[in-house]
């Protein structure tokens, strides 16, 4: 016996997307009041830069991926691997350009930065993963008219 669920295609993606973002910019709140207390200005501005750098890089990711997947479920996995790459590459050249701009060692400190980018990458992950083992996906669709 099967039970029926109402099931959204697009919910599930942006559910996550939305519950990863907030909990990326609380674990980047608490980074930025413990920099703010424990290391001054320049600890508090690298916790919010690491921050920011987070929410833009792997929020936009995970909205591609998931735009992607909306239009065009069998290129999900080329997109989503293609994504991780192209993440990585942008966190290194904003590192990079950080680094050679001189803000890592006047503005910005640069532990407070990665430390920051490391916690916030960590809650991103646990916080996608909890609502993606959490949610019940449709092996196949019964109402698709093509499938047979």
């Amino acid at each position: 016996m099967t039970t029926a669920t109402h099931f959204k295609p697009g919910s599930t993606g942006r559910r996550a997307l939305v519950l990863a973002g907030l909990v990326g910019a609380c674990a980047g709140l608490v980074a930025t009041v413990l920099g703010a207390v424990l290391g001054g200005s320049s600890a508090a501005w690298g916790a919010v830069a690491g921050t920011v750098l987070v929410l833009v890089v792997f929020g936009g990711g995970a909205l591609l991926v998931d735009l992607v997947a909306g239009v065009m479920p069998q290129a999900s996995l080329l997109i989503a691997l293609l994504t991780y790459v192209l993440q990585v590459v942008v966190m290194a050249l904003v590192f990079l350009a950080l680094s050679r701009s001189g803000l890592l060692d006047d503005a910005l400190d640069r532990r407070w930065l990665g430390g920051t980018v490391i916690a916030g990458t960590f809650a991103w992950l646990v916080s996608q993963i909890v609502v993606s083992t959490r949610v019940r996906l449709p092996a196949y669709d019964l109402t698709d008219p093509g499938a047979r």
